[in-house]
């Protein structure tokens, strides 16, 4: 086994005792590694369906304090398929926004993002020729404000 695969199965076993600790048993964990990228999927837990976002946020969150501390770089997890359903939200409202402002030659500010949704709005709109994208405000409040090219 190389390097890369042993730090990507050490990995996996700390997210699923991680999980597990959690009290959650019917987990199942794939790496997709050309991104860095671990799909958890959690079957036995109803209560993912109300909290699912936070739990995400906070299993990513003490995923990122134990990597750093074992020297690590990051990857990127997702549960239950939350983070890509968000990213196919995202993406097509920057399309529908984007479309819009096109039309109306009017900008749009986009509700407040933390930076990983700011960062899928400013690159689906990157190559867009009619408008531009750019991040206003400050912590928690900081929104993408889709304007139109003069």
């Amino acid at each position: 086994m190389s390097t890369t695969e042993n730090t990507f199965q050490e990995i996996r076993e700390l997210i699923e005792t991680l999980v597990r600790t959690m009290g959650f048993r019917d987990v199942s964990i794939s790496l997709y590694e050309e991104g860095k990228r671990f799909s958890i999927f959690i079957n036995d837990a109803p209560f993912l369906e109300r909290y699912l976002s936070s739990f995400v946020s906070d299993l990513d969150y003490m995923l990122k304090m134990v990597l750093k501390k074992k020297g690590y770089e990051f990857v990127f997890i997702d549960v239950n398929n939350h983070r890509k359903e968000r990213e196919d939200l995202l993406i097509k409202l920057a399309r529908a926004a984007a479309k819009k402002v096109s039309i109306t030659k009017k900008e749009i500010t986009l509700p407040a993002m933390n930076a990983f949704e700011r960062r899928i709005i400013h690159a689906e709109l990157a190559t867009n020729p009619d408008i531009k994208t750019e991040s206003m405000g400050e912590g928690r409040d900081r929104k993408v404000v889709i304007k139109p090219l003069e």
